[in-house]
């Protein structure tokens, strides 16, 4: 591994007869207001099946006081695992495992996008994204990482992840600050849509396997729509019964998908 600088990740060594599943390693990339700790049922899943890769997203975990837009997280994720590799993210890490595609192709085998889209298109909602996400900063600011999670956690988008299945505790390592800076810089009002690049992963035959829960119908059709937009190369897999935090409801079966996608054989040389 090369040196990185600021990133924080917990390193998971392959052990026992079974390690040899998968030959690269599989790097999982959280959503917001998680850490690398919040991959534990899939982690769980995974065990003995590859090497892993747990790292703490810029403003959240162990690397709450590095401040990133979604582009130079990508430039820290190429330093921190300076080796070719299976990225996976989750919302806010599938976003981040898009951009590290993009901008590093050379790091990524196979490329596992769950529940993630690529992007607000039209400038007015984008804007105003931007100011929600404004306005839900200065929120975690004033009332604290504990009350916001209570909030966040119920909104509708999670209402068929179960509370033991939340991981409020893991949650609980980050900071207000790392919170707030998080949605300024890396936000979706913050990142610029990345649909007319697309076609790039499809024109290098980078495989990309889609997954999204079944309940979830916005990040569905985002999948969906993501899939068509790369082209062959891309392949949807919907979690029955599953909504947004699909990884979460059903470790197992996302561990599964993502061993048998990863394990299917080499992308581009």
């Amino acid at each position: 591994m090369a040196a990185y600088i600021g990133l924080s990740a917990r390193f998971v060594d392959v052990d026992g007869p079974a390690g040899g599943a998968l030959a690269r390693p599989l790097v999982l990339l959280h959503g917001f207001t998680q850490s690398g700790a919040s991959w534990a049922p899939v982690v769980d899943a995974l065990s003995g099946r590859a090497p892993l890769v747990l790292p703490d997203a810029p403003g959240h975990g162990r690397s709450a006081g590095i401040v990133a837009d979604l582009w130079a997280t990508a430039d820290l994720l190429a330093d921190l695992v300076a080796q070719r590799a299976f990225w996976a993210g989750y919302s806010m890490g599938g976003r981040t495992a898009l951009h590290l595609a993009l901008a590093h192709p050379r790091r990524v085998e196979r490329l596992v996008l769950i529940s993630t889209g690529a992007g607000i298109e039209d400038d007015v909602a984008r804007t105003a994204r931007r100011a929600t996400d404004e306005d839900l900063a200065r929120r975690i600011e004033t009332e604290g990482v504990e009350s916001f999670l209570s909030w966040w956690l119920a909104q509708p988008l999670f209402a068929t992840l179960r509370t033991e299945r939340a991981g409020h505790e893991a949650r609980m390592v980050n900071t207000a600050r790392g919170l707030a800076s998080s949605l300024r810089t890396a936000g979706a009002g913050a990142q610029e849509p990345l649909w007319h690049r697309l076609s790039e992963l499809g024109r290098r035959n980078l495989p990309v396997l889609l997954v999204a829960g079944e309940r979830d119908a916005r990040y569905l059709h985002q999948a969906r729509r993501m899939a068509a937009a790369i082209g062959p190369s891309a392949t949807l897999r919907v979690v029955r019964g599953a909504g947004h935090a699909c990884h979460l409801e059903q470790p197992g079966v996302v561990a599964e998908a993502m061993v048998a996608f990863c394990g299917g054989g080499a992308g581009e040389p």
